[in-house]
């Protein structure tokens, strides 16, 4: 069936009214020693993940860094965009179909969120405490264990409203691509900060929050 204009009008800016800026300014203004904003695009196998673990790894154990003197969030927008939500969004959605993601357990196009849960299961529940051990909460690369180490999550409204679209045409839904937008809001996977332009958010990351910046 075709897709429908019924639903409510796309809202394609978001005023500062729309979204929860306190919780940005948090951010801009952590205390932190090392701030650290990771610009992503791509999923790349979430290659990216493993990648922040090095960092909160490296800064506390390497460099000495304690826990509290250390911030990394993670902008994330484009494909990788997707990461930001549910298990109901993925299968809702077919977003593994989409996105050419298959899951591990299954073999098939993944219909869940696959880079979200922890191996040590929702409560979290590590056997080891030995930052070598594959088992630890230090190896742990799941979105789910990274958030428990204090990572913050952003998602970009903008990308949102462009990949609605692209699914309403994809899936050849019966909804308006806003209405698919508000099933993005209501199914961010917790702790997840919707932002209204990424690369916006990224440039006031930088200047007024002073942190360092890095692309994978």
């Amino acid at each position: 069936m075709a897709a429908t204009e019924t639903g409510a009008k796309a809202q394609l800016v978001y005023q500062r009214a729309d979204w929860k800026a306190a919780e940005f300014e948090v951010l801009l203004k952590s205390p932190a020693r090392i701030k650290q904003a990771y610009d992503v695009v791509q999923i790349t196998e979430g290659r990216f993940l493993n990648n922040i673990k090095n960092s909160l790894n490296g800064l506390h154990f390497g460099f000495g860094l304690p826990v509290n003197q250390m911030q990394v969030v993670a902008a994330l927008h484009g494909p990788v965009n997707m990461l930001n939500f549910d298990d109901f969004f993925w299968g809702k959605y077919a977003v593994g179909a989409w996105l050419k993601i298959d899951d591990p357990k299954t073999g098939a196009p993944a219909a869940r969120n696959i880079f979200y849960p922890s191996p040590a299961g929702k409560d979290l529940r590590y056997p080891s405490k030995d930052p070598n051990d594959e088992s630890s909460s230090f190896q742990d690369k799941s979105i789910q264990g990274l958030q428990a180490r204090g990572v913050r999550l952003l998602s970009c409204h903008t990308a949102m409203e462009e990949q609605a679209k692209v699914l309403v045409k994809r899936l050849k839904l019966d909804q308006a691509p806003e209405q698919v937008v508000h099933a993005m809001l209501a199914h961010t996977v917790p702790g997840v900060l919707v932002v209204p332009s990424m690369v916006a958010a990224i440039a006031l990351l930088q200047t007024e929050g002073h942190y360092s910046y890095i692309t994978v």
